[in-house]
């Protein structure tokens, strides 16, 4: 059976819900639109799930230019897809502090309310330059993604784990940009250089896991200690942690599609 891609999303704001897609461009920051956005501190310092789980119940849509924020009894909120202008910030994601613009101060005001901190809405415009640690994968820039351009995850990985879980978990809960199926579980781990169709991908490095495992992404309630605690039983590392999925990079630009093959 060939290996194919079976799922691909993008996470328009980090730590917000995703979106399914049929077919995304490659770009060398990562899928079109994804993580181009961050909600942050009004010092400019992001927020996650890790701090305010309920990011995870806020819905993300974007049609006709427009990205659409909406969430449970408060409305929604609408801004450019890829804003031109908006106030200049400094902003701050883990160790790399980058420029940012903040479009809309309704979205502000919006996730204000809904999450319960002072919030901005930054987004990376196209002059802003973050890069990945060279040591992986080589010389990348990418979005607002915790560390690399793509994040790519197996079914067959998840069904190992899922076996090992008082009660299995989804696959959402990895937030992944492509999953495939078709390879034994972890092949992906070895993988190099490999194609999703005509386009080309470098795996960089393992992502290791952290606490964003434990929350349903629908409800954003934290479920306990699984799967995170089963992870770092059999997937730990000295270096990376609770592994799960692999970063990686782009080496083409192009489209991908749901059930292109995958040549690694």
């Amino acid at each position: 059976m060939p290996v194919t891609l079976t799922a691909l999303h993008i996470y328009p704001v980090k730590s917000l819900s995703g979106i399914a897609l049929q077919e995304a461009e490659v770009t060398p920051r990562g899928l079109r639109h994804d993580r181009r956005f961050m909600v942050v501190n009004p010092s400019g310092e992001f927020f996650t799930q890790r701090d305010i789980p309920r990011m995870a119940t806020v819905w993300t849509e974007i049609e006709g230019g427009k990205l659409r924020l909406a969430a449970p009894d408060v409305g929604e909120v609408e801004v450019e897809a890829e804003p031109k202008a908006g106030d200049a910030m400094r902003v701050l994601v883990w160790n790399s502090t980058c420029d940012a613009i903040a479009p809309s101060p309704e979205a502000d005001a919006w996730l204000t309310e809904y999450l319960g901190a002072p919030c901005r809405l930054a987004y990376m415009h196209d002059a802003s330059k973050r890069q990945t640690n060279p040591r992986f994968g080589g010389e990348h820039i990418v979005s607002f993604a915790d560390g690399y351009p793509f994040l790519v995850t197996n079914e067959a990985s998840l069904a190992d784990l899922n076996g090992r879980l008082s009660r299995p978990v989804p696959m959402n809960r990895f937030r992944a940009n492509l999953v495939i199926a078709g390879a034994p579980a972890f092949a992906e781990d070895g993988w190099g250089d490999f194609k999703v169709g005509s386009t080309a991908f470098r795996m960089a490095k393992p992502c290791g896991r952290c606490q964003v495992t434990t929350t349903d992404q629908t409800s954003g309630e934290v479920m306990g200690p699984e799967p995170l605690s089963v992870l770092t039983a059999y997937r730990d590392s000295k270096e990376f942690g609770a592994r799960f999925g692999m970063n990686a990079v782009a080496l083409s630009g192009g489209t991908i599609r749901v059930g292109d093959v995958i040549s690694a």
